[in-house]
């Protein structure tokens, strides 16, 4: 038996907080609007927070990254949690006002930290109103 880690990028403004299919009925649910929006900058409208442009903005010109050292450290106590008890499932989820932007960096960023510090577990990423980048 494995944990599967459901990782989700939404918008508030869109959909809300993804609801956990699996009927454990929870998970974290990450506010990323208090970081600076890459999104109300010209440059940056079109693209996502896969694009190398928003990463460099969010990684040098916002608190982004002191976020999301923080997020791993939460996230990480109920990973080790559940991996010693034999969960199956956890969601985290990261919302901003578009799903765009913060949430698909958060999401990305997020699951590759999981995905190298707990290899046994099973990570998919959904973005949630984007996705053509779902599957790459």
């Amino acid at each position: 038996m494995s944990l599967t880690i459901d990782i989700h990028s939404f918008s508030y403004k869109k959909g809300g907080i993804p609801k956990d299919e699996t009927g454990n009925g929870g998970g974290f649910a990450f506010d990323c609007r208090g970081i600076l929006n890459p999104g109300r900058i010209e440059e940056y409208k079109a693209q996502t927070g896969c694009d190398v442009g928003v990463q460099e903005f969010l990684e040098t010109k916002t608190e982004m990254p002191k976020f999301l050292s923080l997020v791993k450290e939460i996230v990480s106590i109920n990973i080790d949690n559940y991996l010693g008890r034999n969960f199956e499932h956890l969601q985290i989820n990261f919302g901003c006002t578009g799903g765009q932007h913060r949430s698909v960096y958060c999401a990305e960023k997020t699951a590759a930290f999981i995905r190298e510090k707990y290899p046994q577990a099973t990570v998919t990423i959904h973005h949630d109103e984007q996705p053509q980048l779902n599957n790459k």
